[in-house]
């Protein structure tokens, strides 16, 4: 069993729609539609009320004659639930509404007569200063009464606002001032541990000048006049108020050694050793020689 409602309808190969017969209808048909109560009414010939949204299957025609700008107005045709009389209204485009035709009156709306009562109260306003100048009179006086109460509330909420709006400001200000604190103390607590590492450091690394290269290798200069430079140590020593002498960290025969170097100065050069055959006067003759003697 096929579905009953489809999308999508089967076409034949062989299908033309050009041979497909046109209905001719009148210019002014109406149209079956399927709508809602545009607002609640009350049927003139029964007394029952239809609320609005409502459904009803109405029919649609076009009005022949009426427009609003070349907007065309529709015409619709409902029956009554209860007695099934007919009920007309047509959209409104001037107001974007619709409007009750035959059949029923609409309910009282309060909202849509605001506009009217309006312009009565003000005609009748005129029409009484016109007639006495007294009134016309405290009437200007109680509308500038009214203008100056509007702008005393005007200026006090004004006021409230920039007040509201100055301490929101030096909320924002002490909280950053708090917060540019905090940060300068941190920043000072900072600097101080920096500087307790760095002095601690050269507590206990000390730099002393050692010896010339000159003394520590008993080796005199080529040149004279020819300075070298001052070697530096780094000494590693406990912490205290006093750097330590060079001399004091070496041992006893490193000091000796250096004193010895220092006293001399150049050192002296080695001879070379003679044998006691020379002495004598003994000379030895090559090896190669004494054999060719033989």
């Amino acid at each position: 069993m096929s579905e009953r409602k489809v999308l999508n309808k089967y076409f034949p190969p062989d299908f033309d729609p050009s041979l497909i017969p046109r209905r001719r209808q009148p210019k002014n048909s109406q149209q079956v539609v399927r709508l809602m109560a545009p607002f609640s009414m009350r049927c003139n010939t029964c007394g029952e009320y239809i609320y609005k949204g409502k459904k009803f299957n109405a029919r649609k025609e076009t009005v022949e004659g009426e427009d609003y700008y070349g907007i065309k107005i529709f015409r619709f045709y409902i029956k009554c639930t209860l007695c099934s009389a007919e009920i007309t209204f047509k959209t409104d485009p001037k107001n974007t509404d619709y409007a009750a035709e035959h059949g029923a009156s609409r309910n009282f709306e309060p909202w849509r007569d605001e506009k009217a009562v309006e312009e009565e109260d003000r005609l009748a306003k005129l029409e009484e200063e016109e007639n006495n100048p007294m009134k016309a009179l405290e009437n200007r006086t109680v509308d500038s009464k009214r203008e100056m109460d509007i702008l005393d509330a005007l200026q006090d909420i004004r006021a409230r606002n920039a007040r509201n709006e100055r301490v929101g400001q030096s909320a924002d200000l002490l909280e950053r001032l708090h917060m540019e604190e905090i940060e300068t103390e941190e920043d000072r607590e900072r600097r101080r541990e920096e500087e307790e590492d760095e002095k601690l450091v050269r507590e206990v690394f000390a730099k002393v000048p050692g010896p010339s290269t000159s003394a520590s290798d008993g080796i005199g200069s080529s040149r004279e006049g020819d300075a070298l430079p001052e070697a530096v140590i780094t000494v590693k020593r406990k912490a205290g108020t006093q750097e330590p002498d060079l001399q004091s960290l070496l041992p006893d025969s490193a000091r000796a050694l250096l004193s010895v170097a220092s006293s001399i100065g150049v050192p002296v050069p080695k001879r070379k050793k003679v044998e006691g055959k020379s002495l004598v006067g003994i000379k030895i003759k090559g090896k190669g020689k004494a054999k060719a003697m033989v």
